[in-house]
């Protein structure tokens, strides 16, 4: 893959930060220079201090380290303390593998000893496949430590890139520069506060974190003689080494004490060691280590490699992780500190070439950022062609309107010339509206002269088929009947004419007098439903296309003064039926 100019490579262990920059010359990755710093502890307890002050003395010593390094801003890739993160090596069946995601995440929520929302986890199959089990690794931080830590990275003007673990880093560093081994290889890093012990076989790999570490030593020291942390440390950093069996003691006493309290503590981590290994061969199915690596911070001590030559009895050696690093002049004593080296040159070789273990703890927000970065030349590729089209439109809209003004200077002339045809269609249509006029009273006088035969068939169509019978039609306007004398007129009470949609108003200026309704009256036999035979009608004569009638106020319409009763054999009555489209009268 291609490789950005400058690699930067931050470790944030529990008390040493190292910040290192790498360069790819000529296919070889080369270490430019670096920085380490240890990071404050209380003086009196050699605890970390409070967690916001810890991550705050960080920023400050980063932001030295950098200045001395002349790094203003640039990507990063660092590495969280391994004690900081849950790691659970979990063995699968064979699996599908569109399957494995399902069943990994599910291994997740039952592994991991928080709910899985609070948390940024990540794996990686470490062994295992073609029908045999698999064998992942699930690496987890709770999301709140993760998104202080890399606030405090951010805010010194390091974008975050890639986020690892450290012991993942060493174990890439070893695959680099240790490519020829055979057999099971041990990787001892003694750290301030735990040692992470990391087996390396052919195409798998198991980790384990043990509580014992520098700090370890400096706690008993500070016990032994009665004196606080930082002057433990300083008598462990000067006088310090691990006494050997059978060696001669030093002539100072101090010195004889120190350095069988640093074996002492040495000897438990031995222990440790022995039952991890132990594990690893009855439970992994692992075989025995047939070397062992030592480094971080507290392998530096004396005597520290014979110790464990003689509790072993394998080759012990120095692990190097520059072995296979070219190194600047500018940083030509960093050879002193190789063993420090191991996960700042596994976080570059991140960036440079396809590793090994490439667990990837970023938090939602770094995500995001970096899927905006991808999608960037594309947005940028969109709005270029967003202007083009604009340009495009722009240029096709100057040329339509050139061509609307000569299309409109053209049709101009034509227009001239067609003005003499218009007068003489206007002409036209004034004659045709004139015989319009005399011929739309002729029309409506035809089709009124078919208006009453329809009524009358309409009425007879809608009456039941017994016990009721028409005796006398009406027409009525303005609820009085029409050619009737006066007093048989006054006989029928006026009824309210409503309004119809279309008709002209009573009273209206212009208004000429029409027949607005039908007065229908007759009789009913004595009948099981006695007037409702009436009602009946009525419901009828509501769906009639002539008559505008509402049947759920049957009282409006229907007029009757008999009351049924069991002497007379017929009873009459009166209906006031108002037209939908009123006649004129002739």
């Amino acid at each position: 893959m291609a490789a950005p100019a400058r690699l930067i490579s931050l470790n944030l262990g529990s008390q040493t930060i190292g910040l290192a920059e790498f360069r790819v010359i000529n296919g070889r990755l080369v270490l430019l220079s670096y920085r380490f710093r240890q990071t404050p502890l209380d003086p009196a307890s050699g605890q970390r201090l409070d967690a916001h002050v810890a991550l705050q003395e960080t920023a400050v010593a980063l932001r030295e380290m950098m200045q001395e390094m002349h790094i203003h801003r640039g990507p990063v890739n660092y590495a969280v303390p391994a004690q900081s993160v849950f790691a659970r090596f979990v063995k699968l069946p064979a699996l599908d593998a569109e399957k494995i995601d399902k069943i990994i995440s599910f291994e997740a929520q039952q592994n991991v000893p928080f709910p899985i929302d609070q948390v940024v986890w990540d794996y990686q199959l470490v062994g295992g496949g073609m029908g045999e089990q698999i064998e992942v690794v699930i690496v987890a931080i709770k999301r709140d430590l993760l998104d202080e830590i890399n606030n405090t990275v951010e805010e010194t003007g390091l974008r975050t890139r890639i986020v690892g673990v450290a012991s993942m880093g060493l174990y890439n560093a070893f695959c680099y520069n240790y490519t020829n081994l055979s057999g099971c290889s041990l990787l001892v890093d003694i750290g301030a506060r735990t040692t992470n012990v990391l087996f390396i076989e052919s195409g798998r790999i198991f980790s384990r974190s043990l509580p014992i570490g520098g700090i370890a030593i400096t706690s008993a020291i500070s016990r032994e003689f009665g004196e606080s942390f930082a002057a433990a440390e300083t008598r462990k950093q000067r006088d310090g080494f691990v006494a050997l069996g059978g060696a001669a003691e030093p002539a100072d006493p101090d010195i004889s004490r120190a350095s069988k309290i640093v074996r002492s503590t040495m000897t438990r981590l031995h222990a440790e060691l022995m039952r991890s290994i132990t594990h690893y061969r009855s439970q992994e199915q692992g075989s025995r280590p047939a070397r062992i690596f030592l480094c971080g911070g507290g392998a530096g001590m004396p005597n520290m490699r014979e110790f464990f030559h003689e509790k072993f009895q394998v080759p012990i050696e120095f692990f190097n992780p520059l072995q296979n690093v070219s190194v600047s002049e500018s940083a030509a004593e960093g050879g002193h500190f190789a063993h420090l080296f191991g996960e700042l040159v596994g976080l570059a070789l991140r960036t440079v070439t396809v590793c090994p273990m490439e667990l990837n703890l970023l938090p939602g927000g770094v995500v995001q950022r970096q899927e905006l970065e991808k999608r960037r030349p594309f947005f940028i590729a969109a709005a270029a062609c967003i202007l083009l089209v604009l340009l495009g439109w722009s240029a096709y809209y100057t040329r339509a309107a050139q061509v609307a003004q000569q299309t409109a200077q053209t049709m101009g002339r034509k227009n001239d010339t067609m003005r003499a045809a218009e007068a003489q269609l206007d002409k036209l249509k004034k004659q045709i509206t004139a015989l319009d006029n005399v011929a739309t009273p002729l029309i409506a006088s035809v089709n009124d002269r078919n208006f009453w035969p329809e009524i009358l068939e309409d009425l007879n169509t809608r009456l039941p088929e017994a016990d009721i019978w028409i005796t006398e039609l009406a027409a009525t306007s303005g609820g009085k009947l029409l050619g009737a004398p006066e007093k048989r007129a006054g006989e029928t009470a006026p009824a309210p004419s409503p309004i119809i949609a279309g008709s002209p108003a009573k009273g209206g200026a212009g208004a000429g007098k029409v027949i607005d309704g039908i007065m229908v009256r007759g009789l009913y036999l004595h009948n099981p439903k006695q007037q409702e035979i009436v009602v009946d009608y009525l419901r009828n004569l509501a769906k009639s296309p002539f008559f505008n009638i509402d049947p759920r106020t049957p009282e409006r319409v229907i007029k009757s003064n008999s009351v049924p009763n069991d002497t007379d054999w017929a009873f009459p009555y009166e209906l006031q039926l108002t037209l939908r489209k009123p006649v004129k009268l002739p």
